[in-house]
């Protein structure tokens, strides 16, 4: 394994990332949060552009840890707005996403017009760019992808109390705030580890299609997070495979676009099979 090429690697990281966003984008989807994921997701990138303020070097730990910080205060004031005031959840998101989003693009703006700014290579995170990961990059997300995946499969029935009746879950005994800050922490932990690969705006994608796409073929949330987490995977697979065959297409947004043909496939199928059941009735009676 050690002796893989970049393009192998890369390969593998995409597969890996993408079967962790539809594994998390099920469980976004059956707690009703899919614009959660896509406010967090660009909610880091003025955590991004602080980081490398402050730092004066793209280093990618000190970009992760400001990712992190700044998606949590996003989720931070998301929670305070829904609390103190009468505005819906949904609306809430919506004014962090654009808040935070444009004071981004403001601080990228002023990087970029700093000496050697240009050549930072921040602007990368907004669209990502994957063949220039660093093997040790690469082996990380891998590695980061099988722990979160392994612990929201082996307590599949914690996570089911705690999206589908929190007060039920209470009574049985499970910590649901700790459900709570968990699931906070992987949905932003996946978005963190992403960003660098096919960027901000395009984890926002990864997180919410997979999950829309298999909601036409699975009832329970283990059947969610199996078939959400093939799309993701698979969608990464061919979308990767398609940009490295040197026709200079940018990986992020193919994988997208891959996963969006899924959904488009998966939403005429099930059309089709609706259509037919109704002649089928209407035969028969």
């Amino acid at each position: 394994m050690l002796m893989l090429s970049n393009i192998h690697w890369v390969l593998l990281c995409t597969i890996a990332l993408g079967a962790l966003s539809g594994t998390v984008s099920a469980l976004t989807y059956w707690k009703n949060q899919s614009l959660m994921s896509d406010a967090l997701s660009h909610a880091v990138l003025p955590g991004v552009v602080i980081s490398y303020m402050l730092s004066g070097i793209k280093q990618t730990t000190f970009m992760f840890i400001g990712a992190a910080i700044s998606a949590l205060l996003a989720s931070y004031f998301i929670t305070a707005i829904t609390k103190h005031s009468k505005l819906k959840a949904d609306t809430a998101m919506g004014i962090v996403l654009a808040t935070f989003f444009s004071l981004g693009l403001v601080l990228l703006t002023v990087v970029n017009n700093m000496p050697n700014g240009q050549q930072s290579g921040i602007s990368s995170f907004i669209y990502g760019q994957a063949a220039t990961l660093l093997k040790q990059d690469m082996q990380l997300t891998i590695m980061l992808a099988i722990i979160v995946i392994s612990l929201i499969l082996f307590s599949l029935k914690q996570w089911r109390l705690f999206l589908f009746d929190p007060h039920y879950a209470r009574l049985q005994g499970l910590n649901v705030n700790r459900f709570e800050r968990l699931y906070l922490f992987i949905v932003v932990l996946t978005i963190v580890i992403g960003i660098k690969a096919v960027g901000i705006i395009l984890m926002a994608a990864l997180l919410i299609i997979p999950a829309a796409a298999s909601k036409y073929w699975s009832t329970t949330l283990a059947q969610t997070i199996m078939l959400s987490s093939l799309i993701g995977a698979s969608s990464s697979a061919i979308g990767t495979w398609i940009s490295t065959q040197g026709h200079f297409i940018p990986t992020g947004p193919m994988i997208v676009i891959m996963a969006s043909s899924m959904f488009t496939l998966s939403l005429i199928s099930a059309k089709c099979k609706a259509w037919l059941s109704r002649i089928n009735l209407k035969g028969l009676s």
